[in-house]
């Protein structure tokens, strides 16, 4: 038995998120079933964390036990002649029979992509989120600067996340313009259910001059949702890293 650990790539367009659900297609099922498909043998998988419906990955990392005698560098071209074309297996490899890809984490980064203009595009349109009046990438950088940092983040959180420890790092939130795209790049240990796509919009918020640098550090010291900015679109993220 080999526990191997997968790079997968995927447009979350589509699916209802990483996690397997029945009657409907998620990443997590899709890849099970390439892999009883392609080799013969039922596993579960476990990634290094959910995704949801329309949330992309450039990295999403998850392990399985192999115990069919496959070549191990040839499972990424094994599974994606099976799999659908909008999810992609990038490496596979094996690890120690401890590894966990989601308890073994250190952390994450996800990237959030704005499409930035005063025209909309049809084929961006499930690639990022929109915001039609220009972005003050000064201000974004100001209020991002309050959000680095240990904090309890129950007030940038969906209102049915299922926790009572609120309690998340954020190590570094990175902003950078390239044409008509802001690209921000979230990195922390963890994150709370629809976290980064409101810390996006609480940045967002704060550049369009609907929130002040006090609203803000209201939502963090009082847990206070209605404080932060709004809920991007999930088809502006992606799980761009997952470091252990």
């Amino acid at each position: 038995m080999k526990r191997i650990l997968l790079t997968i790539e995927y447009d979350g367009y589509g699916y209802c998120g990483w996690q397997k659900q029945p009657e409907v297609k998620t990443i997590q099922g899709e890849i099970e079933k390439a892999i009883l498909k392609s080799i013969g043998q039922e596993v579960e998988i476990f990634g290094s964390g959910r995704t949801d419906a329309g949330v992309h990955a450039l990295n999403q990392k998850a392990h399985f036990d192999l115990s069919v005698p496959v070549p191990i560098s040839k499972l990424p071209e094994i599974l994606n002649n099976v799999l659908p074309d909008d999810i992609v297996i990038k490496d596979a490899k094996e690890v120690s029979p401890e590894f966990h890809a989601r308890f073994s984490v250190h952390r994450k980064c996800y990237r959030y992509k704005i499409y930035n203009s005063p025209n909309k595009n049809a084929f961006l349109a499930r690639r990022a989120g929109y915001v039609k009046r220009e972005l003050d990438l000064d201000k974004m950088i100001e209020a991002s600067k309050l959000l680095i940092g240990k904090h309890d983040f129950r007030g940038f959180c969906s209102s049915n996340t299922a926790t009572d420890n609120f309690l998340r790092e954020i190590y570094d939130i990175r902003i950078a313009k390239e044409g008509d795209f802001i690209k921000i790049d979230v990195e922390g240990n963890g994150f709370l259910y629809n976290m980064v796509r409101i810390i996006v919009g609480t940045l967002v918020d704060h550049a369009l001059g609907k929130l002040s640098l006090q609203d803000l550090q209201l939502a963090l010291e009082k847990g206070d949702r209605s404080r932060a900015g709004q809920t991007m679109s999930p088809y502006g993220l992606y799980l761009k890293d997952v470091i252990y």
